[in-house]
């Protein structure tokens, strides 16, 4: 039985951190590698050229335009002409396609009619990415062959007619092409990318999972030692030299995860150092808390990876990134505000990415002290929980 001090604490767990080879791993080296990884694959923003076949039953100079168009998109890339759908659907079965472009056998007769044709587009589903490739060139396609059937013969057009406008100059047959002009700004992602969209919320969620498993593993190692401590003052100690030591090693880690691996990927970057240094104090003081929480349920160091590594992808959804908050059930919403990576993610994402201040994130920045405090609660009565049952037994 011996007295702890904070000082003591603090030392052997940053000892701990840098000596046990799990911890090191967790705490250290996956922060360093992981977000890399995961950056370098979602890179290329967008999917490009996705193949697909193209059904072509009209064999028209039209059609042909439509398919040269869409191949020349930068979007898809049209790498067959099948003669039939079933040849199409096989190529599709084979993965040497994720769309098919069927044009019917009266586009151009349509057409040249004034009447209403429709060109079929077959997405392969199981990505989403590919159906929004195929879906954005056959509508920018479709869009620009509209415009100029529009325009064809202003002579015959009952718009062109009721305006007075029968041979048309360029300003009016830009009129007539598009009555209503419109431009689409996308703010705070540029290029409409994935990276941009969903590592910045990767990032939070990779801080968080590593710190719980590095925690994790270190009180797993101290339970299965069984170490006594004197009294309620000991566990005290314990707890706020071992979190000393974690956020001491977190700030410089959550400084390389949350602003040098956007830099590095040129993921948006708008907002202010300082905004982000105040929202993270709360965010580590929270996930320590949480951890220090769990790892008391962790009677063996294994036993930490079954209760953290399997909620990695079920806490990133329920950050409402990849699905809107405002969409999910109650429950759901309700038990997302349990987890400190749901607020982290969204103000981070608001704070740096959109140039938002810790007031517009007020919210999230009251809720991550709130858990702060609330997880600092159980964290105590846990640790001290512990203890006694260690003093029983002794």
């Amino acid at each position: 039985m011996r007295t702890i001090t904070i000082h003591h604490s603090f030392a052997q767990t940053l000892r701990s951190i840098f000596t046990d080879g799990g911890a090191l791993l967790f705490c250290i080296v996956v922060p360093l590698l992981y977000p890399v990884l995961y950056s370098l694959i979602y890179n290329g923003e967008n999917v490009r050229e996705v193949p697909v076949t193209v059904v072509d039953d009209c064999h028209s100079p039209l059609s042909r335009d439509y398919i040269r168009r869409l191949d020349a998109t930068p979007d898809v890339r049209v790498v067959y002409h099948a003669t039939d759908m079933l040849a199409a659907q096989q190529q599709i079965k084979a993965r040497e396609v994720y769309g098919i472009i069927r044009i019917p056998a009266d586009f151009q007769d349509a057409l040249m009619q004034g009447r209403q044709t429709h060109v079929q587009a077959y997405c392969d589903m199981s990505g989403m990415l590919y159906y929004k490739a195929i879906l954005t060139a056959n509508t920018d396609v479709s869009l620009d062959m509209n415009a100029e059937v529009k325009v064809a013969d202003l002579g015959g057009n009952p718009i062109a007619m009721a305006s007075g406008i029968h041979g048309g100059t360029d300003e009016q047959r830009s009129v007539l092409q598009h009555p209503v002009r419109y431009e689409s700004v996308a703010l705070y992602n540029a290029q409409n990318g994935f990276a941009s969209f969903l590592i910045p919320a990767v990032l939070v969620l990779v801080i968080q999972q590593t710190m719980l498993l590095g925690i994790g593993l270190i009180a797993g190692t101290r339970r299965e030692r069984g170490l006594k401590i004197d009294g309620d003052m000991g566990a005290f100690a314990t707890l706020t030299g071992t979190a000393l030591a974690f956020i001491t090693v977190y700030i410089p880690v959550s400084a390389y995860v949350l602003c040098v691996v956007p830099a590095i990927f040129h993921l948006p970057q708008i907002g202010s150092l300082w905004h982000l240094a105040m929202l993270m104090l709360p965010f580590l003081v929270a996930v320590f808390n949480l951890g220090i929480t769990t790892a008391t349920l962790a009677r063996q160091r294994e036993t930490v990876f079954i209760l953290i590594v399997f909620t990695s992808v079920p806490l990133l959804f329920l950050t409402g990134v990849s699905w809107p908050g405002a969409a999910f059930p109650e429950f759901w919403h309700w038990f997302a505000m349990l987890f400190p990576s749901t607020h982290g993610a969204n103000a981070y994402i608001r704070i740096y990415a959109m140039g938002a201040t810790l007031a517009d994130v007020r919210h999230e920045y009251l809720m991550l002290w709130a858990l702060a405090a609330f997880y600092a609660l159980t964290a105590w009565l846990s640790v001290r929980h512990v203890f006694r049952e260690r003093k029983a037994k002794a």
